[in-house]
C-alpha cells in the first residue's frame, strides 16, 4: 500500500487538475456584476479562496498566540493567589505550630555554628 500510495494521489490531482481546466465552462465569478466564466474564472476563484484559507490561518495564528498569552497570564495569577493562600494558612496555624519550630530553630542554629567556625579554621589556615 505504501508504495501505490503516491500514484493513487498523483492520479486523484490529476484528475482534479483535468476538470478545472477542461470543464470549466459550468465556473463562474462575478465581480461587481461582471461575469467571469471559463479557466480564468476558476482561476480568480481559486485565488480568492487561497488568499481567504491563508488569511483564516493567519487569524487562527494570532488567535492562538493571544490565547496563550491570556492563559498563561491567568496562570501566574492563580498561582499567586495559591502562594498568597498558602502564606495566610501558615500565618494562620503558625502558633499551631511553635512547638514543632522550637526544637528545628535550635537544630539549624547549632548546624550555622558549627559550619561557620569550620569556615573561619579553613580561612584562618
Amino acid at each position: 500500500m505504501k508504495k501505490i500510495a503516491p500514484f493513487i494521489i498523483l492520479f486523484v490531482l490529476a484528475i482534479v487538475a483535468w476538470n478545472v481546466f477542461v470543464h470549466s465552462h459550468g465556473m463562474v465569478f462575478n465581480i461587481d456584476g461582471d461575469e467571469i466564466d471559463g479557466p480564468f474564472g476558476a482561476l480568480i476563484g481559486l485565488l480568492f479562496a487561497g488568499g481567504g484559507t491563508l488569511i483564516a490561518g493567519l487569524v487562527m495564528l494570532v488567535v492562538g498566540v493571544v490565547l496563550a498569552v491570556v492563559f498563561a497570564g491567568v496562570g501566574i495569577i492563580l498561582l499567586g493567589a495559591l502562594g498568597v493562600a498558602a502564606l495566610a494558612v501558615a500565618a494562620a496555624i503558625s502558633p499551631l505550630l511553635l512547638p514543632l519550630l522550637l526544637p528545628l530553630a535550635i537544630i539549624w542554629f547549632f548546624v550555622n555554628r558549627s559550619r561557620r567556625n569550620r569556615a573561619l579554621r579553613e580561612h584562618a589556615v
